[in-house]
């Protein structure tokens, strides 16, 4: 996907200029993934990046070791690209956990430890 951007100078007397315009091309992933959270293990909060290598209903949720689901991070329409979700677990104890994305016939599952 390309888009034209250019900037716009304010001065502080009021006066503005414009940039040139700078071409900008957006990287659409190609296939589907679910990263490593970081930082892990955490206490209270880590984040969760995924790319989807199309545009589609994602859901995105966190399982304890019993296989409970203790959160849903994640459960809409979501654009093509790179997400980043912050997750905070200061109501969950110490243990290992799981989060699980799916996205049309795409699912992954990571562990991920949070440390008190």
């Amino acid at each position: 996907m390309s888009q034209v951007r250019r900037l716009k100078q304010i001065d502080f007397d009021g006066t503005f200029s414009y940039s040139n315009e700078v071409g900008v091309d957006y990287k659409v992933p190609v296939s589907y993934s679910l990263e490593q959270n970081f930082p892990n293990p955490f206490n209270p909060e880590t984040e969760i990046s995924f790319s989807l290598a199309k545009s589609d209903n994602v859901t995105l949720k966190v399982y304890n070791i019993l296989g409970s689901e203790v959160a849903t991070l994640v459960n809409e329409f979501l654009e093509a690209g790179k997400h980043t979700i912050k997750f905070n677990a200061s109501d969950l104890t110490s243990g290992v956990y799981l989060y699980t994305i799916k996205s049309g016939n795409f699912t992954a599952t990571r562990k991920m430890i949070l440390m008190k």
